[in-house]
């Protein structure tokens, strides 16, 4: 919850302002401000403070304890000409608070954390447990300092700046550690690993969600039998229970109160499976009593087993005193999924390029792309981020890149124009892609969407987008299309319609939709649609030239009820009152 609180009339109407955007997610507090803000801070997530940064200051000092608990808080100037992130910005997500305020009121969003003020990931924004000297591995990574990167496996993590490079490690170490004599003595150290380790002087630990941990249970056992033999077993196989992604059992064992009581305890989801689905799963100790009681030789094995890994504690019992075991476990690792964004840019203009494609493109380490598009979006990538860019004509290789930079763990955004899956990277991609990794498809605004809207209304009605290029496809059946399409009488859309070896096709698909339609049909001509450079030319399918045209261009043909209104191109939905009422 968001807690609201001004103090004067003109932030009550920024507060009122905000609360009528975001009505289930906010709570204005009224009454005296000290007693609103005490009130609020102890009882919200986050807080908005209609009010100078200086008093709010002043009132939440007595309220602080540490940054792990307190709420972010962002305060807004009675003018609304910013948002101010200013305790807990990565925390308290602060930060993100005061972009979203931004979104809804009139302000400009101040954020003064230095990893968001130099473009770097901080460690405790990458979704993970960390723990260690986060402040100093972050300042010597900020500071341009070497940091040694040791990392038990890769990750899909964001792109780290080029000083934090990967070290190999030995001997179970942190190698490059602080030495006796000085913290400054040795390079900073970030290390990624699900080890119980005891971070040195200058490092830091990531704790990757690799580990799942298979639970049985007889009926009534209690939380604590089974939270302490999941403790136990996780301590002597030297792993940290911070690196625990979920618990896993079979079905029948999914309103198990110790099972269920022990996944929250530990702030992970539990998953089951089917009996069936953990009998296929071999197993090295399989057993009657699961069989006979659940219809599944195995279950704690099992169920950390589903999906394959490295079976770290094989089943394991608890040793209550005075009587039998009620709870078994076993551990598996997991092997890292890399990660796949395939990603359209839309068209050309960086204001139709989407939120969640950008949020992409800066999530990825690696981003794999043509040439000129790279060229797009190469300002917003994070420093650090390796581009594996190529010219026209090297799809397949892109996409083949692209996934076997994913199953090596990176975290890949592969990008294409406009929308990724319309005649572009997401269908050669997914077709060398298996289930090993995890894909991502991000939608962008297409071509013929941006044409459309410079047009008119052209896609009013039923529409079709047909590439003219006969490079993948054979002439007989791209004319076989534009047939169908032609007596069908559907708007057409034609994508890659002209190029320098390629001037016949365009032609011969204009002269078979003129067999079914009208001289005078509308045809809409978009070169560069949305760019600076872009033109458009709204002609007739008699007077178009096709000389015009080029792979920059989208045509598209209207159907015999298409015609031109104002000088716009509008196909008729063909509601009933606008039949009426002509």
């Amino acid at each position: 919850m968001i807690g609201l609180i001004s103090a004067t009339a003109a932030g009550a109407v920024a507060r009122d302002r905000l609360a009528s955007a975001w009505p289930a997610r906010t709570r204005v507090y009224e009454g005296p401000v000290r007693e609103a803000v005490g009130r609020a801070f102890a009882e919200c997530d986050q807080l908005v403070c209609f009010l100078a940064t200086g008093a709010v200051v002043r009132l939440i000092a007595p309220l602080l304890r540490d940054k792990a608990s307190d709420p972010g808080v962002v305060c807004v100037d009675e003018a609304q000409r910013h948002a101010v992130s200013l305790i807990g910005g990565h925390g308290g997500g602060a930060n993100e608070l005061a972009l979203a305020v931004s979104e809804v009121l009139p302000c400009a969003p101040v954020v003064t954390t230095a990893t968001d003020a130099m473009d770097i990931p901080g460690l405790d924004t990458l979704g993970w447990p960390v723990e260690g000297a986060v402040a100093a591995v972050t300042r010597a990574a900020l500071d341009g300092s070497p940091v040694a990167l040791h990392a038990d496996a890769v990750w899909p993590l964001p792109a780290l700046p080029p000083n934090v490079t990967p070290s190999p490690v030995a001997d179970g170490t942190a190698a490059g550690t602080a030495a006796v004599g000085g913290a400054h003595a040795g390079p900073a150290v970030l290390r990624v690993t699900d080890l119980l380790v005891e971070p040195e002087a200058r490092e830091a630990v990531l704790r990757p969600p690799s580990l799942v941990v298979g639970v049985g249970a007889s009926r009534g056992a209690s939380v604590d039998e089974v939270l302490g033999l999941i403790e136990a077993a996780l301590a002597d196989a030297g792993l940290s229970a911070r690196s625990v992604a979920a618990l896993a059992t079979v079905d029948a064992k999914a309103d198990e109160a110790g099972i269920m009581e022990a996944a929250a305890r530990l702030g992970v989801p539990l998953r089951t499976y089917a009996a069936g689905e953990l009998a296929a799963v071999e197993v090295p100790n399989p057993s009657g009593a699961p069989l006979a009681a659940v219809g599944t030789p195995s279950v704690a094995e099992a169920a950390a087993l589903v999906g394959g890994g490295e079976l770290l504690v094989p089943k394991r019992k608890s040793a209550p005193e005075g009587r039998a075991a009620m709870a078994t476990c076993a551990v598996v690792r997991k092997r890292p999924r890399g990660r796949l964004a395939v990603v359209g840019l839309g068209p050309g203009a960086r204001d139709l390029l989407t939120p969640r494609a950008r949020t992409e493109i800066r999530r990825a380490s690696v981003l794999v792309g043509l040439d000129q598009y790279v060229d797009q979006i190469r300002d917003l990538l994070r420093p650090g981020t390796r581009v594996l860019e190529s010219g026209l004509g090297a799809e397949e290789e892109r996409a083949r890149t692209a996934v076997a930079q994913a199953r090596a763990g990176h975290a890949v955004a592969l990008i294409g124009s406009g929308d990724a899956g319309v005649y572009a990277m997401a269908s050669p991609a997914l077709a060398e892609a298996s289930d090993d990794i995890d894909v991502v498809g991000v939608p962008g605004v297409t071509a013929a969407l941006a044409a459309a809207a410079i047009l008119g209304a052209p896609l009013g009605h039923d529409h079709v987008s047909i590439s003219l290029s006969d490079l993948h496809t054979p002439w007989e059946v791209i004319e076989r299309r534009v047939r169908a399409a032609a007596e069908a009488d559907i708007v057409v859309t034609f994508y890659n319609p002209r190029s320098r070896g390629r001037d016949w096709q365009l032609p011969k698909a204009l002269s078979i939709l003129a067999e079914h339609r009208e001289p005078t049909t509308p045809v809409g001509v978009v070169r560069n649609a949305s760019r600076p450079d872009g033109t458009s030319i709204l002609t007739t399918l008699a007077a178009l030239d096709p000389t015009i045209v080029d792979m920059m261009t989208v045509v598209v043909v209207g159907n015999t009820a298409a015609r031109e209104i104002a000088g716009r191109m509008v196909t008729p939905r063909g509601y009933r009152w606008q039949t009426e009422g002509s």
